[in-house]
């Protein structure tokens, strides 16, 4: 399968069945996505985009989606994603099942992440100098968390969110400016990731555990919510944590300490 500007859909190792199950895949995603996007034209930018996210073009970015698509210009995707009328949120709720559906499995874990990404400019959504992960040090960029699931069967997105920075949060003529919604709050990364569980586990996704890093396992609020609602979580916590043990809190690195290498399993 060939599309314009002689770029490949798909690699040229795929085997036929690897190229029919991606075929059958993305039509069942297009299915469940279509009644989000109420004219015709949206739909077809809304699959263009998808076609051209899975194609291998090495950046994905608006000119290079354009080109996979035959479009000489990139109006058209940046119409799609700036100012077409489609519900994201809806959207992610349409497509939910087939993310978890093919991955659903008894021993599968709801792994919540954060990540940044570099952007130049002060204009979009939530664009400040912070922590980021992806740079290694203090840059301009965006940071969202993350809801992955993962099993035998793989991994993939279940959902996602902007981790909006305080000087955003405070200043309601620049979120409405960036086209945010007015009834955005601010929420630390721990309280985004509980909502995001909360959506998936009300929506059936299937999960024996929640996994994160010590952002998640040092948030009192967010292990007492999972612990409440009988949801086990393998989460991280620093060596500045303390736990209780033998009638009273100890820190980690004390109690570490005194574990034997045969007190350890994998």
């Amino acid at each position: 399968m060939e599309v314009r500007q002689g770029q490949d859909l798909f690699p040229g190792d795929a085997g036929l069945e690897t190229v029919r199950t991606w075929t059958r895949w993305q039509t069942e995603v297009e299915r469940r996505r279509g009644p989000q996007c109420a004219r015709r034209e949206v739909r077809w930018r809304a699959w263009a985009s998808l076609r051209g996210l899975r194609s291998p073009v090495e950046r994905k970015n608006g000119w290079q989606l354009a080109a996979v698509n035959g479009d000489t210009t990139p109006y058209g995707v940046q119409h799609f994603l700036g100012r077409a009328v489609w519900e994201a949120d809806a959207l992610r709720d349409a497509v939910r099942p087939s993310v978890g559906e093919p991955l659903g499995a008894p021993d599968a874990v709801l792994v919540v992440a954060a990540t940044g990404c570099l952007k130049k400019g002060q204009q979009s959504a939530g664009v400040a100098r912070q922590e980021s992960g992806t740079a290694g040090r203090v840059d301009n960029g965006h940071s969202g968390v993350f809801l992955t699931s993962a099993s035998r069967h793989g991994h993939g997105l279940l959902d996602r969110d902007l981790s909006l920075p305080t000087e955003w949060a405070r200043d309601e003529a620049r979120c409405a400016r960036a086209g945010m919604p007015a009834e955005r709050t601010l929420a630390t990364t721990p309280q985004l990731a509980q909502q995001m569980l909360k959506r998936a586990f009300d929506a059936g996704v299937p999960a024996a555990w929640v996994a994160g890093d010590s952002v998640y396992g040092e948030n009192r609020a967010l292990r007492t919510w999972l612990e409440a609602h009988d949801h086990a979580d393998v989460v991280a916590i620093s060596g500045k944590a303390y736990l209780w043990r033998a009638g009273r809190q100890q820190p980690v690195t004390t109690i570490l300490a005194t574990l034997a290498p045969a007190g350890w399993d994998r």
